[in-house]
């Protein structure tokens, strides 16, 4: 049978290894839902005709139709669960890949600047590093005396 291709009630039984009432059965219940034609009959596809064996597979195991409801509805949330789990690994590499591509230009970036630094370009560090006997700090540079931090009492601080 090919993809689109559809069969009555009792071919699609007969390929399944079950009676025609059997069918309606599952389909009363929910278990399969062939799509009906503009005369109402039923008609049954490939992807149906599946679905009645692993029906069939599962009430031969001893399962009933409970059980085998619950077993199809398990193996559906399976499935759409693998689909998003190949979705995100594809979202992941796709921004992987383009996190790399970003951190390559960035670290291409990074000789150009300690470049532009060393020429005394405006690519000046707001912090410059002061070194005294015994220790190091930072001093700001560039920082007007208003915006500097205030100390508690009211009292600027000595950065």
């Amino acid at each position: 049978m090919s993809a689109g291709r559809v069969v009555m009630i009792g071919v699609a039984a007969r390929r399944a290894g079950m009676h025609p009432q059997t069918l309606r059965v599952y389909g009363r219940r929910g278990l399969i839902n062939p799509r009906r034609t503009a005369r109402n009959t039923r008609v049954y596809s490939e992807a149906d005709v599946a679905r009645l064996r692993r029906i069939q597979e599962l009430s031969d195991e001893g399962l009933n139709l409970v059980g085998i409801e619950r077993v199809l509805r398990l193996e559906e949330r399976l499935d759409r669960a693998e689909r998003r789990v190949g979705d995100l690994r594809a979202e992941l590499k796709g921004l992987t890949d383009e996190h790399r591509r970003q951190l390559a230009e960035a670290s291409a970036a990074r000789g150009q600047l300690v470049l532009a630094v060393r020429e005394q370009t405006a690519l000046v560090p707001r912090y410059a590093r002061v070194v005294r006997p015994g220790t190091v700090s930072y001093t700001q540079l560039a920082l007007p005396t208003s915006l500097r931090r205030q100390s508690p009492a009211g009292r600027r601080s000595p950065t």
